[in-house]
């Protein structure tokens, strides 16, 4: 029993020790930029915009304030607005209904797939009606939904397709790339994400020129050139956010291949575990782990599995355990609309539990957090 162990403390995050194992370059860039003296749409974030395009194989990268703002931006850029409709789930952060409502539309809400909790394809055209606009899935967790099917759908109904990104940074579907089959990716760069700055950012991925055209005004107070406004805003990723990222955007792809090591070592020592289901990766998939949730099976074992770990020392946490259509005063006088029953996204919220994840753990720490769900899954009858 693991009451015979040495308690370990196992925490969730592990950006501090990110940040000490790269500390000379991430301090680098820092100095370069206070040395430059350019500290707000200076030539780090022009840098790392062009780096991280081309990372993903895509045109254009426009750093913004943080990734609820990345959304709206770019739905106000594709010309989304009140009137319009968004498909997308309830089982996400909320920012992602959050930015709809912020650029005066309609979330229109479908359930996921119960395997990998993304958007469900094969619910989605029950949904659309002449006021539909646009497509929202979330690759939820580090996994891709599929592109495939749900670009089939939106060019049959003429529809826009947006990416919430904010945290599968790596990951691949069968077949296609993040961003490939959408006219927008946003993506969020607070502190723990898989590429993560020491706050919060966020930025929008696409390939049409006039997008990030309109999304550049947007961001800088509808300004592309100095002493010249129109309508926008004040969402800017700034430069000191921008070399950070830049310096860790260099080991991106050996982090997320950590990820998916401890992820396999995570499946392989829980595989005999009675009461909990795994996470899935679709075959052709790339599962980048952003979060490792594991679902009990019953929903009341949930919480006395994460009370159990946290009394353990294993600093595990729920994403996301309320809905937002279960989020108290919900829809809050804003325009909503539910297709369906949600049963899927209503069991991924009642029963998820994220365990420590992140590039820089032991073996020492995942194994003790396995053998600590195994001893409380040895305990339920």
């Amino acid at each position: 029993m693991l009451e015979t162990k040495t308690k370990m403390t196992v925490p969730f995050y592990g950006h501090v020790r990110q940040y000490h194992n790269i500390k000379a370059e991430i301090d680098a860039n820092i100095q370069e930029v206070l040395e430059s003296g350019q500290y707000v749409m200076g030539p780090m974030l022009s840098r790392f915009e062009k780096e991280f395009a081309a990372f993903h194989g895509m045109k254009h990268a426009v750093g913004v304030g943080n990734g609820t703002d990345a959304l709206w931006l770019a739905f106000l850029a594709l010309g989304i607005g009140p009137g319009d409709e968004c498909i997308t789930t309830v089982n996400t952060f909320f920012a992602t209904a959050e930015a709809i409502w912020i650029a005066g539309a309609t979330a229109v809400f479908v359930d996921s797939d119960p395997r990998t909790n993304c958007i469900d394809p094969s619910k989605i055209e029950a949904a659309i009606t002449p006021r539909t606009k646009c497509l929202v899935p979330v690759h939820l967790y580090g996994h891709c939904a599929d592109m495939k099917a749900i670009r089939r759908i939106a060019d049959k109904h003429n529809l826009l397709v947006v990416e919430d990104n904010a945290q599968a940074i790596c990951a691949r579907g069968d077949g296609f790339r993040i961003g490939e089959l959408s006219d927008a990716v946003c993506t969020s760069f607070i502190t723990q994400k898989n590429l993560g700055t020491f706050g919060d950012g966020g930025a929008v991925l696409t390939n049409h020129d006039e997008v990030a055209r309109r999304i550049r005004k947007l961001r800088n107070h509808g300004s592309e050139k100095r002493s010249v406004h129109s309508f926008g805003f004040n969402s800017r990723l700034d430069d000191l956010h921008a070399g950070v990222l830049s310096a860790k955007l260099k080991h991106i792809e050996e982090w997320t291949e950590l990820r998916r090591k401890w992820a396999a070592r995570y499946s392989a020592g829980l595989s005999s575990a009675r009461h909990i289901r795994l996470p899935y990766e679709a075959p052709g998939y790339r599962h980048v782990y952003h979060l490792y949730v594991i679902e009990t099976k019953r929903p009341e074992h949930r919480d006395p599995l994460l009370a159990y770990l946290n009394e353990h020392g294993v600093d595990a946490k729920c994403h996301y355990p309320i809905a937002i259509h279960q989020q108290e005063g919900y829809p809050w006088g804003k325009p909503a609309r539910i297709v369906g029953p949600l049963t899927n996204s209503e069991r991924n919220a009642a029963c998820c539990i994220s365990l420590p994840m992140f590039p820089e753990l032991t073996e020492e720490e995942v194994d003790y957090v396995i053998e600590t769900v195994l001893d409380w899954d040895r305990t339920v009858s």
